[in-house]
């Protein structure tokens, strides 16, 4: 096999990474590729077996970005920005967003391991990010996992009272429920969060068609709305009493923060790729679509929203954590829809107990490509004979106890306290891709690799929608407690929420690199051309043709 590069010689130790090295046996590449591609893909994908099908991934990807930030959250965004504000600030952040999925995208088709963009860091940018990123994920899912467990208890309140079920209840059979869905067959995971998605998108169409019904008089003793509340109080929101054009702008900078939290989840498409088959072509597939979606689905919903709700309604910035805050039930009431809080009930508790169950995935499987790395204990490699990383999923259940913090009130506002101070940990995965694949992006350039030639994939729009997607994003991250830092307006919690995530970052960053003596991987020794190799020398099966089924799955073909 031919890499390009004959006179490139590899030692045994670096067979792992395939990097090149200037001293060793004068051996060529080719001699080593079996023995590469045995002791990094083929172990992997025996261990983990493959059982997320093209319409797992497509709808895993979709469900990532629809959840209790739309249902929920979008409602203080809206009364935060204003109509205006909270549209275009949705509709640029799924814009900035996509130029980070196809980012990820393009560098799993080649280098379809588990952990994603943690096994990538290692390989194309410093063993230190992959170890700082590592760990930054397994921290902010470790805590949010409870607390989306506990979002679901307190869903379920809207029907059973706390004063007739303890809370601790539902937390426990929720969290039980959680673990054993991660330790059986990948399948199984992908089923559920394959109905679940369905359900989301089943309530979104409906929830658009029920507010375009309100809005254009199609409901009994309704008046038509239109543009009103555009006009009335007006498209954007004096944030914070701040006069004249700056308050408005500053309304409209806030909703980035609130919508990139929402958006938090969509990257992981590649999470699970050495349990996906074929992934080579199922998960550019859904990169590809995946803004299309994001704009039927997410964006037309919070423009439905912002024709039905004033924004000065008091109702949005309610704290009763059901679904009596979201814009579309307040919409619902103000037309008089009494049995709408009740489906829009039944499906965020379905969404809330489906972001713990991917959050689990994506940290568990994070642990797992860490451990790969010698970036965390050995034992977490282990795997049951479905293919799961059991070790993993028990460790991260048994953080699940953190949930029950909130049963006391006191607690419960230290533990939500806590969850915000990882907030900011999507902002900071999104700069971390970004960063990488410029990396791999120039790397292909000075090793002269044609990337619409030879990688399995090529994002469109590269380098420019990753440079636009790291500004944005590192500009949101540094600037997302700014009403701290106005006259008469600072808040402790705020500030230690909004920026706690980058110190702690920095810090395993470059302890690791002052322990290890790591440095950046130089363009000219990314192993690109072994994994182009590999992908080569394993195609992928040929693409069947759809069922009759398929032919109707437009959502995930």
């Amino acid at each position: 096999m031919n890499l390009g590069t004959d006179e490139k010689v590899y030692k045994s130790t670096d067979l792992e990474k395939g990097r090149e090295v200037e001293d060793g046996p004068d051996i060529p590449v080719s001699h080593f590729l079996p023995r590469l591609v045995e002791q990094e893909v083929f172990v992997e994908k025996k261990d983990l077996k493959t059982g997320l099908e093209q319409r797992h991934i497509q709808m895993i990807a979709l469900a990532g970005t629809i959840g209790t930030g739309l249902f929920l959250g979008s409602g203080r965004a809206l009364a935060t920005g204003g109509p205006a504000g909270v549209f275009l600030g949705y509709l640029l952040t799924g814009i900035l967003v996509s130029g980070v999925v196809i980012s990820i995208a393009e560098m799993s088709a080649l280098v379809p391991l588990s952990g994603s963009i943690i096994r990538q860091a290692e390989y194309f940018f410093d063993p230190a990010l992959s170890f700082a990123q590592g760990w930054n994920t397994v921290y902010n899912f470790s805590v949010g996992i409870p607390a989306e467990i506990v979002a679901a208890s307190v869903l379920i309140e809207f029907w059973v009272p706390s004063t007739e079920v303890n809370p601790a209840v539902w937390i426990t059979i929720l969290g039980i429920l959680v673990v054993v869905v991660n330790l059986m067959f990948i399948r199984v995971y992908g089923e559920l969060e394959f109905i679940f998605a369905i359900l989301k998108i089943l309530l979104i169409v409906g929830l658009i068609i029920m507010g375009l019904c309100i809005d254009l008089g199609g409901v009994p003793g309704q008046p038509v709305l239109g543009f009103h509340y555009w006009r009335d109080p007006g498209p954007f929101i004096q944030f914070l009493s701040i006069p004249g054009a700056l308050g408005r702008f500053c309304g409209f900078w806030t909703t980035f923060a609130n919508a990139a939290n929402a958006y938090s989840g969509v990257e992981s498409i590649a999470i699970a790729a050495a349990e996906t088959r074929n992934p080579r072509r199922n998960i550019p597939k859904a990169a590809k679509r995946i803004f299309l979606r994001v704009l039927l689905f997410y964006v037309l919903s919070i423009f439905v929203v912002t024709l039905l709700v004033p924004s000065n309604s008091g109702e949005l910035l309610r704290e009763q954590g059901s679904a009596a805050q979201s814009p579309f039930v307040i919409a619902g009431s103000i037309a008089g829809i009494k049995v709408v809080p009740h489906i829009v009930n039944a499906v965020v508790l379905t969404s809330a107990w489906s972001a713990a169950n991917s959050g689990m995935l994506i940290v568990t499987r994070t642990l797992y490509g860490l451990a790969h790395e010698q970036k965390a204990p050995r034992f977490l490699l282990k795997t049951n004979r479905f293919g799961i990383p059991y070790y993993c999923v028990l460790i991260e259940g048994a953080l699940l106890a953190l949930g029950y913090m909130s049963i006391s009130s006191g607690a419960s506002t230290v533990f939500i306290w806590f969850q915000n101070l990882v907030s900011t940990a999507a902002l900071v995965q999104w700069c971390v891709i970004c960063l990488v694949y410029l990396r791999f992006y120039y790397a292909c350039r000075r090793q002269k690799i044609d990337r619409h030639r030879d990688l399995p994939w090529a994002g469109p729009f590269q380098p420019y929608a990753a440079w636009i997607s790291l500004v944005s994003f590192g500009t949101i991250l540094l600037t997302a407690g700014y009403p701290v830092f106005i006259k008469r307006h600072w808040d402790t919690e705020t500030f230690i929420g909004a920026y706690f995530n980058l110190p702690l970052f920095l810090g395993l960053y470059f302890g690791y690199k002052w322990v290890k003596g790591t440095k950046l991987v130089a363009l000219d020794e990314m192993p690109i051309k072994y994994y182009i190799a590999v992908a080569k020398e394993n195609p992928e099966e040929a693409e069947e043709k759809p069922s009759v089924w398929g032919r109707f799955g437009f959502l995930w073909s």
